[in-house]
C-alpha cells in the first residue's frame, strides 16, 4: 500500500492544485484543462479512447517484440567478430540519431497508411537501446571465466551461448525496459502520420481545440508506456531471480 501511496500523493496534490487554479481563473482552461474535465472526457469518450489505446498497445508491442528479436540477434552476431562490430555498429548509432518524425513520411510511402507504418516506426525507435545494451552485456562477462573457457578450448559459439549470453541477460532486460517506453513513442509518432490509435485521437483533438482530449490521450499513452516498463521489470525479476538474490547478498554489509 505504501508503495502505491508514495507516487500517488504528488499526483493527487498536483491535480488538486491545478483544479483550483483553473476553476479560480488563474490559469485559462484553453491553456490547461482542469483534471475534472480530463476525467469527464475519459468517461464520455471512453469507447474511442479504448479502441485507440488497444490499437496503440498492439502496434507498440509488436514493434517491441520485433526490435527485441532483431536487436539481440544483431548483438549476438556482432559479438562473434570484432571486424563485424567495427563495420556495422556505427550504422546502428547513425540510425538512432535520425529523428523518427523526419522519416515517418518515408515509412508511409513504403508501407502505406495504417498499422504497418506504425509498427515500423515503433520498431525503428526501440531497436538501438536493445542492440547497445545487449552488446554491453555480452562484453561484460567475467574475464576469469573467459580465460577458463579458453583453457578448455571452448568454441567461440559455445563461449557465447554458455557464458556471455547468461551474463548479458540483466543488461538485455535493461535495454528492453528503455525500449518499451520508446516503442510507445514511436507508435504515437507513426499514428500522427499514418493514422489510428491514440496518435490519431491527439491529432483530431488538436484540430478541434479539445485540450481535454489531448491530455486524456497523452495520459493513456503514458500509462501504456509505464505498464510495459512494469511488465518487462516483472518478467526480468522472474527470469533473473537468482541474479537479483546474488546482487542483494553482495550489497549486505
Amino acid at each position: 500500500m505504501m508503495t502505491l501511496a508514495a507516487p500517488l500523493a504528488p499526483l493527487l496534490f498536483g491535480s488538486f492544485i491545478l483544479e483550483f487554479l483553473v476553476r479560480s481563473k488563474f490559469v485559462p482552461s484553453y491553456i490547461l484543462p482542469a483534471p475534472s474535465e480530463i476525467a469527464i472526457s475519459l468517461y464520455t469518450d471512453r469507447f474511442e479512447y479504448l479502441m485507440g489505446f488497444f490499437a496503440t498497445a498492439k502496434a507498440a508491442l509488436i514493434g517491441l517484440v520485433l526490435s527485441f528479436v532483431a536487436g539481440t540477434s544483431a548483438a549476438l552476431l556482432l559479438s562473434l567478430s570484432p571486424w563485424l562490430r567495427k563495420a556495422f555498429l556505427p550504422y546502428a548509432t547513425f540510425f538512432q540519431t535520425v529523428p523518427i518524425i523526419a522519416i515517418a513520411p518515408v515509412l508511409v510511402i513504403w508501407f502505406g497508411f495504417g498499422p504497418p507504418t506504425v509498427i515500423a516506426s515503433s520498431f525503428i525507435v526501440s531497436l538501438f537501446p536493445i542492440i547497445a545494451n545487449s552488446m554491453l552485456g555480452l562484453q561484460s562477462a567475467e574475464p576469469r571465466l573467459l580465460d577458463l573457457f579458453r583453457i578448455h578450448r571452448a568454441s567461440r559459439l559455445a563461449t557465447l551461448w554458455k557464458l556471455q549470453l547468461p551474463a548479458a541477460l540483466p543488461a538485455i532486460f535493461s535495454g528492453l525496459r528503455i525500449a518499451s517506453g520508446l516503442a510507445v513513442i514511436g507508435a504515437i509518432v507513426g499514428e500522427f502520420i499514418a493514422g489510428g490509435g491514440l496518435g490519431e485521437v491527439v491529432d483530431a483533438a488538436r484540430t478541434q481545440q479539445r485540450l481535454d482530449k489531448v491530455f486524456a490521450a497523452v495520459f493513456l499513452s503514458s500509462f501504456l508506456g509505464l505498464f510495459l516498463v512494469v511488465l518487462i521489470d516483472f518478467i526480468s525479476r522472474r527470469m533473473l531471480r537468482s541474479w537479483y538474490a546474488d546482487e542483494s547478498a553482495e550489497q549486505r554489509p
